[in-house]
């Protein structure tokens, strides 16, 4: 058995999205922006018909959609955007330690570029301190950026609230809702988010198609183009859009609306399951993030004394999920979202991420926990450092050689 278990780094496309898709690619070639022949009339309603059921998704006008490549360039758009378009307004960037690299990314490259960015610290249990948010705004603060739900951990933040400081400060706050939309109900009007970005291939649509909602009113934004050429969408994104994509899109957008709630009511189900068997028969275990609010599909465990690598390494022919380190170049180094809550390296390195999906049955689960028990028993059992620490030995006090 193979088990998908990293919804979050990518889902499977959904067959009726790919059904939609096809006839994109033979029958109806053309390119949305050739206005006069058939071809591209046909192409362009594919577009508009896919914008409108992204809009219905999200409960805005279709002409707030601006349709990107995924969550990735539509972070850059709006946090760039904003800070061209409003730099006579401020400079001051905040945001958080935990976003994803995207976000942080993007606002590291713009303070060379003048910005001056505030970067807010979350608990424990993964979520910011509202306080220090307010404290942060000041009078040249011209945009907040919080994820809506975190990519690791699936913990969610207080959104309305945040939204609240933000009109109060009239400051603009942009999200990177790429974990949530299409999982859960994320409606930005309602809570006060101005800039949306989100993407495709994380709610079962094709990969190289996302989208960035742009509020048109209450207030009016506006967002100084990255990519010139064609004045496509708006004026905020040049470029031939991706008509199969797009309208492959469009179908997720519109199965998620209709189907995201028996989804999300399932998947917490087989999640805490999942949670209670792999706690309930091995020692030392630990939900990283706060579980009351988090996405319905996600946990990330902490196995103590077991390096999540080598971990997945007993199962990695069978199982997809993903461990808490990220690949550089020089080490292996413990992810910087768990770090921000507090763990040490050893939890940190020891975690492994489980994010299920829409096809996830109860078979792969159990299948899943088999693996997972067997993998970290055996890992245990050729561990110096779990024995020491089975016979009472107080590891913080060892003094280790660094030979």
């Amino acid at each position: 058995m193979r088990v998908y278990l990293d919804n979050n780094s990518t889902t499977p496309c959904d067959p009726r999205v790919v059904d939609t898709m096809v006839p994109y690619f033979y029958q109806k070639p053309g390119n949305s922006a050739s206005r006069n022949h058939p071809f591209g009339w046909e192409a362009e309603e594919g577009v508009d018909y896919a914008r409108e059921q992204i809009a219905a998704l999200l409960k805005v006008d279709p002409k707030e959609i601006i349709f990107t490549s995924g969550a990735t360039e539509s972070d850059n758009l709006a946090i760039k955007g904003v800070f061209e378009m409003y730099r006579s307004k401020g400079n001051h960037i905040i945001t958080v330690t935990t976003e994803h690299k995207a976000v942080l990314d993007t606002c590291d490259k713009l303070t060379e570029a003048g910005a001056e960015i505030t970067y807010l610290k979350v608990a424990e249990d993964g979520l910011i301190d509202l306080a220090e948010l307010e404290a942060a705004i000041k009078s040249t603060t011209i945009l907040v950026s919080v994820m809506w739900a975190n990519n690791e951990t699936g913990v969610i933040q207080p959104m309305k609230e945040i939204g609240d400081i933000c009109e109060k400060h009239g400051v603009l706050f942009m999200s990177d809702a790429t974990q949530a939309v299409g999982k859960i109900p994320t409606y930005p009007k309602e809570i006060g988010v101005h800039l949306l970005a989100f993407t495709s291939h994380k709610m079962y649509g094709p990969k190289g198609v996302g989208a960035l909602y742009v509020s048109r009113k209450s207030p009016r934004v506006k967002v100084t183009a990255q990519m010139d050429g064609g004045g496509h969408e708006r004026g905020m994104r040049s470029g031939t859009l991706n008509v199969p994509g797009i309208v492959g899109f469009g179908k997720a957008a519109e199965i998620a609306r209709l189907e995201m709630h028996a989804d999300a009511e399932r998947l917490s189900k087989l999640r805490d399951r999942l949670e209670r068997e792999l706690t309930s028969r091995l020692e030392e275990c630990y939900i990283n993030g706060n579980v009351d609010h988090r996405m319905p599909h996600v946990t990330n465990i902490s196995f103590k004394h077991v390096e999540g690598e080598g971990l997945m390494m007993t199962f990695n022919q069978n199982i997809a999920v993903s461990s808490g380190s990220a690949c550089t170049s020089a080490s292996l180094e413990p992810s910087y979202v768990l770090v921000a809550l507090g763990l040490g390296d050893d939890l940190a390195h020891s975690s492994i991420r489980f994010s299920l999906g829409r096809f996830t049955t109860d078979e792969e689960v159990d299948f899943a926990v088999e693996k997972l028990v067997a993998g970290v028993n055996h890992m245990r059992d050729l561990s110096p450092i779990w024995e020491m620490y089975k016979e009472g030995v107080d590891l913080s006090n060892v003094q280790w050689s660094e030979h």
